[in-house]
């Protein structure tokens, strides 16, 4: 299952597993006390805000996914800590071809994205004509390359050909583009300091779509969450610039990024249970569905119980964690790039309320937000991304 929406933005570097979840270890006073359930759920730590997660979400003793992930975002914050030091103009760099060709590139770009993400798209004219044609430039390749795996053509999609689309990428950032598209990416790696590895990475999760439909653990799952999704942050955040006013660290930002990925996938996994179930693929951690008393059955016979309630619960309380953590980041980015951030993140946090609203069916129920709900969210969303940073993190949530 590969991303649905383009613009996410996660988890601090040398954190395990999750930032949200790091701080309840190191800033909340952890009991030891039964659920609800003890038959379904056993004994779990309990934190003084209530929230209760399985001793398999915490600390582990091996090299964990989110270890791997913060080296990637180390490396691409301190591109961006260097350019922001030396005050590289965005016009300083250009692509070997003429100005008419990515002219026109970009503006084919920006067709897809008005086409696909009309929302952002609407967000994306606030910005500087830099920035929103990078954008655009970004989505595109971040469509097409999740059309691999989710496209018409999936079905015909082998490993050798996520290598050749790698091969692809590397050519690219070369200045040698196989198309206009193409063009339109390989000049904006240049004018922006956006290190290659998020857009390996991205690959590498459409190549665990090939190979991989069960997750074991939250570990397991939160790098495949980083590949699809948590990638598109850490290349979009160079673009979007951070604000002159900010006062946060560029690695705070780049995890908060990162976060809104984690979350936005969190939440698309949560929603398509009955989807994935009918391509035979689980993407819930396995270990806390057993530790729920539940099964693979459960999932592929897709009846709403008490337990699966339970468990959704949890699985929709760490979803907006991720969100919660997520917002902080945003309040810190250029303010032209606020909105169009904020507006996804709004959207998309509702959709955990619309899979309670139904009670918990994801089997059957797709879960989705309304028109109406959307035409609130925009110019909340607006007035929020006005405010400077600390304020966005602190308003209450829709």
């Amino acid at each position: 299952m590969a991303s649905g929406s383009i613009f996410r933005l996660v988890s601090p570097a040398k954190i395990t597993r999750s930032s949200v979840l790091h701080q309840f270890v190191e800033d909340k006073k952890k009991k030891k006390s039964w659920s609800k359930s003890k038959r379904e759920w056993s004994c779990v730590p309990v934190y003084s805000n209530g929230y209760t997660v399985s001793s398999s979400f915490v600390a582990s003793p091996w090299r964990s996914s989110e270890e791997i992930v913060s080296e990637v975002v180390l490396k691409q914050a301190s591109l961006v800590q260097e350019q922001r030091k030396k005050g590289v103009g965005e016009e300083e760099a250009a692509a070997p071809m003429s100005r008419n060709l990515l002219d026109e590139a970009y503006e084919r770009c920006g067709e897809v994205c008005a086409e696909y993400a009309k929302t952002f798209y609407l967000g994306t004219l606030l910005m500087t004509p830099e920035r929103r044609r990078a954008v655009w430039a970004i989505y595109v390749w971040c469509r097409r390359t999740d059309e691999l795996v989710d496209g018409p053509n999936a079905s015909q999609i082998t490993p050798i050909a996520l290598h050749r689309w790698e091969k692809r990428l590397d050519d690219l950032y070369e200045g040698r583009p196989y198309d206009m598209y193409d063009a339109a990416l390989s000049d904006t790696v240049l004018r922006f300091p956006i290190d290659i590895q998020p857009f390996r990475d991205m690959i590498e999760g459409m190549r665990l779509d090939l190979k991989k439909s069960r997750y074991k653990t939250f570990d397991e799952l939160y790098l495949y969450c980083y590949y699809v999704a948590g990638t598109v942050g850490l290349m979009s955040v160079p673009v979007m610039g951070i604000s002159p006013d900010s006062k946060a660290s560029t690695e705070s930002v780049y995890n908060s990024s990162l976060a809104l990925g984690i979350a936005n996938q969190l939440t698309n996994i949560l929603r398509d249970v009955g989807e994935d179930a009918q391509r035979g693929r689980i993407y819930l951690p396995l270990d806390e569905l057993a530790l729920a008393g539940l099964s693979e059955r459960d999932i592929f016979q897709g009846k709403v119980t008490d337990k699966w309630r339970t468990f959704m619960k949890g699985q929709i309380k760490r979803a907006r964690l991720f969100f919660d953590e997520a917002e902080k980041g945003i309040a810190e980015l250029n303010s032209a790039s606020r909105w169009p951030v904020l507006a996804s993140l709004l959207l998309y946090r509702q959709i955990l309320d619309a899979i309670e609203a139904n009670d918990y069916n994801n089997f059957t129920k797709r879960a989705y937000v309304g028109k109406a709900k959307k035409l609130v969210s925009l110019p909340v969303a607006y007035a929020r991304s006005l405010s400077g940073p600390p304020k966005i993190a602190g308003m209450a949530r829709i």
